[in-house]
């Protein structure tokens, strides 16, 4: 079978102000034609740079890139455009931004068509067909609005496959959805693939997205380091380029307690590898170190009392009860669209409940006004989003002292909660330079900088891979602990519900 994308010796260096950084480093890959290659790496290891040069979206430093015999970099701006246009489909986790709203699930479907002047009846054929693959032909008529977030991706991924293109690019696609949603995703994702006889690349930190491969590949600092053929029998590979560089996994590495040494002997039939100088103990490598927490304290810093929230013919939310108090880290979970998003904003005061109650340190929301709802958050809430709103051009100190600074709070105390979150030795790094896993530190640390009595903190692990998920965990249990705080994490994350105290599910 012939070569659908064939990259080598890929760099890509990113310029600042403060230095450069790569983000790829040597990469080489090729993947044939009409295969599923699920590339899989932690956040930073340059899966997304991967993507964005693959779609011409951005441009390699050095080394070769060619899709379907075409070198990508070299195309005239003209040429690109028709080739992202008829030759890429594109999905990505943030799939609720190509659901124009006012538009119904069979109409997304066909828009590209129809941009390209498709006549009525092919453009609804061809939507209804897609549809019907992913099971959701009878929702032909709804809106985003009106479907789950499991649905809305399926709606999305037909979306990116309706102009019949040779090659899909899927970043993370289901880095907002619960298991199961994810679950069904993936499988939808290698159905509509292998229908539409299309080549396709999916990068992902969730090793789950590896059941739909044909073969999976592994990238960390930049490069491949190990790969996996589906009906091999011989397991998985440890990549070594021309120079005998090779990456040893994680898990390997931490079972056999090698630090930044390691010694190489030839043995019959291979070579043994064993650590070199002291051992490294397992936290210093990320494992789980499990600590004893101290007792909660008792103080009820938000109460919720049969609140009911409804959007339109939706209902979102049907008597749900909770009492949250400090020291406590509090998972909030459920499946996506079950409503998780929509209790966080109540609690914070940012919306109005049909019906029931809400009480924040001891004061009912129903009827405060808009600026004494502000004055409330700003004395007692911190709020943590999907998508922090982090400026990439401020370093993590000035980000941090901006969030206090817009609540005229002192900025003395920056310099602690930056430590407090790991990131004492990245304080006057640019936000831009810092990996997925390091944003999601700085977005709690603007957070808790202001000393708030409840931490509201939404799908913080959804984009990280399993070790920065552990740490951010790690994080959040600790500031409950230490910092007497009642933390409530909205998650489908098993990392985040295993370490939670108390969980609160919603249906």
């Amino acid at each position: 079978m012939s070569v659908a994308v064939e990259v080598r010796d890929l760099f890509r260096v990113h310029s600042t102000t403060e230095g450069d950084a790569a983000s790829l480093q040597g990469l080489s890959l090729t993947v044939r034609e009409e295969e599923l290659l699920v590339v899989l790496g932690p956040s930073g290891s340059g899966k997304t740079s991967l993507l964005r040069i693959l779609a011409g979206l951005d441009s390699p430093s050095v080394g070769s890139v060619r899709v379907f015999g075409r070198e990508i970099a070299k195309l005239p701006e003209r040429e690109l455009d028709g080739y992202r246009a008829s030759t890429l489909g594109y999905a990505d986790q943030h799939y609720h931004r190509v659901l124009a709203p006012e538009l119904r699930a069979r109409e997304i479907v066909g828009l590209q068509l129809r941009l390209r002047g498709s006549e009525r009846d092919r453009w609804q054929h061809r939507a209804d067909e897609l549809l019907d693959q992913v099971g959701l032909l009878d929702r032909r008529s709804a809106y985003p609005a009106e479907l789950s977030g499991g649905e809305q991706q399926r709606v999305a991924l037909c979306a990116a496959l309706a102009h019949r293109p040779r090659l899909l690019l899927a970043d993370e696609p289901t880095g907002e959805l619960d298991a199961r949603n994810a679950a069904i995703v993936y499988r939808v994702i290698g159905d509509l693939v292998r229908a539409n006889r299309c080549t396709a690349l999916l990068v992902s930190h969730d090793p789950s997205s590896a059941s739909i491969a044909d073969r999976i590949v592994r990238i960390r600092d930049g490069r491949v380091s190990d790969e996996v053929v589906r009906e091999s029998a011989s397991g998985e590979t440890i990549v070594v380029d021309a120079n005998g560089w090779m990456r040893l996994p994680e898990e390997l590495r931490a079972r056999a307690a090698i630090g930044s040494r390691a010694r190489a002997k030839f043995v019959r039939g291979g070579i043994f590898i064993s650590a070199a100088g002291e051992r490294v103990a397992p936290e210093e490598l990320g494992q789980r170190v499990v600590r004893r927490r101290r007792a909660a304290s008792e103080a009820v810093v938000a109460e919720v009392r049969g609140v009911r929230k409804s959007y339109g013919r939706e209902l979102a939310l049907d008597g749900v009860d909770a009492t949250i108090s400090a020291g406590r880290l509090y998972a909030l979970t459920g499946p996506s669209g079950s409503g998780k998003t929509t209790l966080l904003r109540l609690i914070a005061g940012f919306d109005d409940a049909d019906d029931g109650e809400i009480l924040l340190a001891g004061i009912r929301l129903r009827g405060l006004d808009a600026a004494a709802r502000a004055r409330l958050r700003r004395e007692h809430v911190g709020y943590v989003t999907q998508q922090p709103s982090l400026i990439e051009y401020l370093s993590v100190r000035e980000n941090v002292a901006l969030g206090l600074e817009v609540r005229g709070r002192d900025v003395r105390g920056v310099d602690e909660v930056i430590a407090a979150v790991g990131l004492g030795q990245r304080a006057e790094q640019r936000v831009s330079r810092l990996s997925t896993g390091e944003q999601a530190r700085v977005a709690v640390a603007r957070a808790i900088a202001a000393s708030p009595t409840l931490l509201l903190v939404d799908e913080p692990t959804s984009r990280l891979d399993q070790a920065n998920a552990a740490s951010v965990t790690a994080l959040l249990e600790r500031l409950a602990d230490e910092w007497q705080a009642a933390i409530v994490c909205a998650t489908h994350d098993p990392i985040v519900i295993e370490r939670a105290e108390v969980e609160i599910a919603l249906a």
